[in-house]
């Protein structure tokens, strides 16, 4: 990685003699968009927290924007202000001011860094048009979609222009049509040199816009890496799913030592293996199965890792 834009070293924190985050360390290159996935309660939302001066951290270093040297960076919580000027925050819940139109919502937030009004009139039609939502200017967000209310919180976000846009489960509650447009909206921001830190429940997202993962669980880092690379490295290349009557039978039977490893969840047995087709000969010979051959993806990175029991919030 080229010199970060955002580096955290040996972050942690605890709750109650509970450690929540411990000895985190990671980085973002510029125009780099880096995604942070877990499981509930992995401490994705305490690192950001603390990243972004609302939680104070227990020990570890986060610093911001370097210059020539070391010691030009800005560091959390001592320069907050100034680090907060070049930051673009989208949260995970909707916090936009209902009593205000989208146009409004703009120019407030843009005061908000002591921009003067005419700079920020200036940029309310281009972030307006960035968030597809032109036609919206004189809505209240009460007016608009949930999609759309979460790309006024993006063109929010872009108000002051910044170098760093930390986004906390941007997409959720989203149907696949929003989302798509979301992201189409990210990849842009990229393309203009933007870096991201993204935190997401979706792999397919972090899949598509993200260059590089960092997977964490109870705190710790448990991988860090290119999402192909990652795949690559912690799985087979190639998953086979059965299901149906006779499919929990599979996972016991002699065809499963065809598979370097066997995974059953609910109704569904995975077979993970290098070379499918005598696995996926010997299942069409089952009727009463319905099976799924398909390159191993990120979800089966996430599982594999984290595992595929559901923890709950809290």
């Amino acid at each position: 990685m080229s010199e970060p834009i955002f580096d955290v070293r040996h972050l942690s924190k605890r709750y109650g003699g509970t450690p929540v985050v411990q000895d985190l360390s990671f980085g973002i290159a510029r125009g780099e968009c880096l995604g942070v996935i877990g499981p509930n309660g992995a401490g994705k939302t305490t690192t950001i927290r603390m990243c972004l001066g609302l939680t104070a951290p227990d020990g570890g270093s986060i610093s911001y924007f370097p210059g020539g040297a070391a010691a030009d960076a800005l560091t959390m919580p001592r320069d907050a202000l100034a680090i907060k000027a070049q930051l673009g925050v989208v949260s995970q819940f909707d916090t936009l001011d209902p009593d205000f139109t989208c146009a409004e919502n703009l120019l407030v937030y843009g005061r908000y860094f002591g921009m003067r009004s005419a700079d920020i009139r200036a940029r309310i039609p281009q972030l307006l048009e960035f968030a597809a939502l032109s036609h919206k200017a004189q809505a209240r967000p009460a007016e608009l979609s949930g999609g759309m209310r979460r790309r006024l919180s993006l063109a929010r976000s872009l108000i002051n222009d910044p170098r760093l846009l930390l986004l906390d489960e941007p997409t959720t509650g989203l149907d696949p049509q929003a989302r798509h447009l979301m992201w189409e909206r990210l990849q842009l921001l990229l393309q203009r040199g933007k870096s991201i830190l993204l935190t997401t429940h979706f792999m397919d997202e972090a899949e598509r816009l993200c260059s590089r993962l960092l997977v964490i669980d109870h705190g710790r880092k448990i991988a860090e890496g290119r999402p192909r690379d990652l795949i690559a490295q912690h799985l087979e290349p190639e998953v086979v799913e059965a299901y149906g009557q006779g499919a929990l039978e599979l996972a016991q039977a002699p065809l499963a030592r065809l598979a370097a490893r066997v995974e059953v969840s609910g109704e569904t047995v995975f077979f993970y293996i290098h070379d499918a087709r005598s696995l996926v000969e010997a299942l069409s010979a089952r009727p009463t199965l319905r099976t799924l051959h398909r390159p191993a993806n990120l979800e089966d990175l996430f599982l594999k890792l984290t595992g595929r029991q559901i923890r709950e919030e809290g």
